[in-house]
């Protein structure tokens, strides 16, 4: 995948910013979502469902497929965030736990298969 960037070379300051413990440059006021697709990062987040790996779909923060950690806040939409100096990001590598109870109510016209009974 290759992005062009939209601002003027010489019109936007750039700044470096941690991603995953790598610094890359970005411009400063530009969305966190398009510039860690400009520095080619493979992925934003690891789906807890199915283990793969997510990025960026409407970039509008509607789908929530580009959910990071920004200094240490979880869950931040890298399309709805502007760069800012000294941003430490990271991919939310780590699924999370689902807790299921067996003791939770099935909802009427539900499939079976979404309710775990043991």
């Amino acid at each position: 995948m290759n992005f062009r960037p939209i601002f003027e070379e010489e019109a936007a300051k750039r700044t470096i910013i941690q991603v995953n413990g790598v610094p890359v440059t970005a411009r400063v006021g530009q969305t966190l979502a398009l510039a860690l697709l400009e520095n080619r990062l493979d992925h934003f987040i690891v789906n807890p469902i199915s283990g793969k790996r997510r990025l960026p779909y409407c970039m509008m923060g509607a789908c929530f497929e580009c959910r990071i950690i920004v200094n240490g806040v979880a869950d931040v939409l890298a399309c709805r965030a502007e760069v800012r100096d000294g941003m430490v990001i990271e991919t939310q590598d780590n699924c999370r736990e689902m807790t299921w109870s067996s003791s939770a109510p099935v909802l009427p016209g539900w499939p079976a298969r979404y309710w775990r009974t043991n």
